[in-house]
C-alpha cells in the first residue's frame, strides 16, 4: 500500500512541503551525460525557497536577532528559560489542535479543557485527597473522554466541528467556577511542581516534554502509515474513503490526542502556578493554538501541515509575545499584533491553497 492511492492522498500536504522531492531523480535520468556543476546548489536553493517552513524558521531568527540586538536582557538565560516554560504550554496544545486541523477539523475546546484540567487536578488532589499521580491519571482519563464525545459526534452524528468543540468551550468554563466559585485551590501536591519548575541542565523539564512529544508527534505523521492516513483523511476523505481507510477511526483518535494534551498542557501550567486558579487560564489559548498552526503552514481545510512549522509557528508567537513584553509595549496592543499576524498567516493559506489549485 505504500506506493498506493492512500499514500498520495495523505501526503498531499506534505509535497506541497517539499514539491521538488522528486525534482533530483528526474533530473539525473533526463539523458545529460555530464550535469552543470551548478544544478545540485541550484535544486537545493529551490527546494528550500519552496518548502513553507522556510519563511516561518526564518522570521523566528529575525525577530529574536532583532530582540536580542534592541534589549540585551531579551537573550540572558531567565528570560530564555521563562520563554521555554511558555513555549511548552502553548506548544503542546498547538501539536493537538494541529492533529485535528490536519483531518479536516477544528477544535476550539483546547484552551477551555486545559484550564478544567487544572482545576479538576488540584480538586483530586487537596479536596478529594487522591495522590497526585492518581489526580493526573483520573483527569487524562475524563479528558480523553472528552476528545473521544468530540470525534464520535462529529465522525457518527455528522455535527460540526465548531459546534461540537463550541460545545466543550462554554461548558468546560462553567465547571471551572462551578467547583472552585471563583477561588483558588491550594496545598497541591509536591509531585505537579517537580514537573512544572524542574530544570535540567539548565533547560526547564516542560520544554524537554515539548520536543519529546513534537518528535513523537513528527515520527507518527512522517513515518507511519496511519500518520499518512490522517493526511489522506484530510486532504480527499472520498479518496481515502475508497481506498479502504477508515477514517472515522483516524478523526477520533485525532481529538482524543488532543484534549489528552491539553490535559497534559495543563498538568505543567499546575505545576509551574502552585495552586489551582480559575483565574483566565487557559482562556483564549485554543486562538494561539490555531494561530500557531495557520502560521506554521497547516491548512484550514485539512491534508496539509508538518510538526516543523507547527513548532516553529508556536515559537514564533511567543517571540512577539515576550518580545512586546520585553520592550515594554502596552499589553493592550499584544492581542493587536498577534491578531494580525494570524490575519497575515490565514491570508496566506488561502493564497497558496489558489496557487495550488491552478498548478492542478
Amino acid at each position: 500500500m505504500k506506493d498506493g492511492t492512500p499514500m498520495k492522498d495523505g501526503t498531499r500536504g506534505r509535497e506541497s512541503a517539499g514539491p521538488a522531492a522528486g525534482t533530483a531523480p528526474a533530473t539525473r535520468g533526463s539523458g545529460a551525460a555530464a550535469p552543470d556543476a551548478a544544478e545540485p546548489r541550484t535544486s537545493l536553493g529551490r527546494r528550500l525557497l519552496e518548502t513553507p517552513e522556510v519563511g516561518v524558521v526564518a522570521a523566528c531568527v529575525v525577530v529574536f536577532v532583532f530582540l536580542a540586538l534592541d534589549k540585551s536582557t531579551f537573550a540572558g538565560a531567565v528570560n530564555l528559560q521563562g520563554m521555554g516554560f511558555d513555549l511548552a504550554q502553548y506548544g503542546l496544545i498547538a501539536i493537538g489542535e494541529s492533529l485535528v486541523i490536519l483531518t479536516g477539523g477544528i477544535d476550539l475546546s483546547v484552551g477551555a479543557l486545559l484550564g478544567t484540567s487544572v482545576i479538576l487536578m488540584s480538586w483530586f488532589n487537596v479536596r478529594a485527597g487522591l495522590p497526585p499521580v492518581l489526580a493526573i491519571l483520573v483527569t487524562l482519563l475524563i479528558c480523553g473522554t472528552v476528545g473521544l464525545i468530540h470525534g464520535l459526534a462529529v465522525t457518527r452524528l455528522k455535527m460540526a466541528p465548531f459546534v461540537v468543540t463550541l460545545v466543550t468551550y462554554t461548558v468546560a468554563q462553567g465547571v471551572t467556577l462551578a467547583i472552585t466559585s471563583g477561588t483558588s485551590i491550594i496545598g497541591i501536591g509536591g509531585t505537579f511542581s517537580d514537573l512544572g519548575q524542574t530544570y535540567v541542565a539548565q533547560v526547564p523539564l516542560p520544554l524537554i516534554l515539548f520536543v519529546v512529544v513534537a518528535l513523537v508527534a513528527w515520527f507518527f505523521l512522517e513515518r507511519t502509515y496511519a500518520g499518512r492516513q490522517v493526511y489522506a483523511v484530510g486532504g480527499n476523505p472520498e479518496a481515502a474513503r475508497l481506498a479502504g481507510i477508515r477514517g472515522d477511526r483516524r478523526i477520533i483518535s485525532m481529538y482524543v490526542t488532543s484534549s489528552l494534551l491539553s490535559a497534559f498542557a495543563g498538568i505543567l501550567v499546575l505545576g509551574r502556578m502552585g495552586v489551582g486558579s480559575a483565574s483566565g487560564v487557559g482562556v483564549g489559548w485554543e486562538l494561539s493554538a490555531i494561530a500557531a498552526a495557520v502560521i506554521g503552514g497547516v491548512s484550514l481545510v485539512g491534508g496539509q501541515g508538518r510538526i516543523l512549522g507547527i513548532v516553529a509557528g508556536t515559537v514564533l508567537l511567543e517571540l512577539i509575545n515576550n518580545g512586546l513584553t520585553t520592550l515594554q509595549i502596552n499589553s493592550n496592543y499584544t492581542n493587536i499584533v498577534l491578531g494580525c499576524v494570524l490575519g497575515l498567516a490565514i491570508t496566506a493559506d488561502r493564497l497558496r491553497a489558489r496557487s495550488v489549485a491552478r498548478r492542478g
